[in-house]
């Protein structure tokens, strides 16, 4: 059944951006959705719990106790995955796994099909466009990530604000995929294998109905009211097993820290920043 779903609705409901003019277009919704302007998507893992495969010694022995393969997924503003990589074994790191892929070749070789550099709105220099994701993930060109939370000022608060607002969408999708298929939220009594058609069959299901019904369980999804974060009732689901990184994050490029201060400077300048984002700082310092 699985096989079936995937072969029958994969070409049509899943598929990844490959011109300039559609990663635009994600971007574009990124900017009017989650005010952070030349984001093509958002990027995290997920630990997806499944019984021990035979004869696997600790390979698939995450470092939060159970045995696990992994879904790592590229997310746009509405929730929807455009690229996945399921069946990695749980011993895996956020970092180790990306840098296997064959996303991170093709963003460092520009070969993706991002669009090239232009200023960001009322803004008059040429920026990349970029992925975000959370600490795990190396600070570069393409990739952009939070400041460590840790002695920051009051401007580089604002951009991890600004910045977590757009990376909070693969958290969302995580919770609307396990709330959905609530085998997600469980160990999978089954195979390796057939763990990963399970896994895919969910996504691609995942992703029609937030094609052909969009505002199905929206209710239940993080909110930002005010500037104010509301957790939204998928994070009291169950016990969701996002993939968290224990190791030290990868080193940082010249390139990627230029990026950050510059969307640093942007996010607090007149131009890029929106009327909420200091109550929501003072807010975060008075808690």
């Amino acid at each position: 059944m699985c096989d079936a779903i995937v072969a029958e609705y994969v070409d049509e409901i899943f598929a990844t951006p490959t011109s300039p003019d559609e990663w635009k277009r994600v971007a574009d919704k990124f900017a009017q959705r989650w005010n952070f302007p030349h984001c093509c998507g958002a990027i995290d893992g997920k630990h997806i719990a499944i019984k021990k495969p035979a004869n696997s010694a600790s390979r698939f022995y995450n470092y939060k106790g159970f045995c696990s393969i992994i879904l790592l997924a590229v997310v746009d503003s509405e929730y929807k995955f455009m690229w996945v990589s399921v069946g990695a074994e749980g011993s895996c790191s956020d970092a180790g796994l990306f840098n296997r892929s064959s996303l991170e070749p093709a963003l460092r070789n520009g070969t993706l099909g991002f669009p090239d550099p232009e200023p960001l709105p009322r803004d008059d220099r040429c920026t990349s466009f970029f992925l975000v994701g959370d600490d795990a993930f190396p600070l570069r060109s393409y990739m952009v990530k939070p400041y460590p939370h840790h002695n920051l000022d009051r401007e580089q608060r604002i951009f991890n604000y600004r910045c977590s607002r757009a990376r909070r969408v693969v958290e969302n999708a995580f919770g609307i995929l396990a709330c959905r298929f609530r085998c997600l939220l469980t160990t999978l009594q089954t195979t390796h294998a057939n763990a990963r058609k399970i896994t895919k069959a969910c996504l691609v299901l995942h992703n029609m109905i937030r094609d052909r019904f969009p505002r199905l369980q929206n209710a239940e999804l993080d909110d930002d009211i005010g500037g104010n974060f509301v957790p939204g009732a998928w994070r009291n689901a169950g016990e969701l097993a996002e993939m968290e990184e224990a190791a030290r994050a990868p080193r940082a490029t010249r390139d990627g820290k230029m990026l950050r201060v510059y969307l640093e400077n942007y996010c607090c300048s007149e131009a890029g920043s929106v009327p909420w984002q200091d109550a929501a700082i003072d807010m975060d310092l008075r808690h």
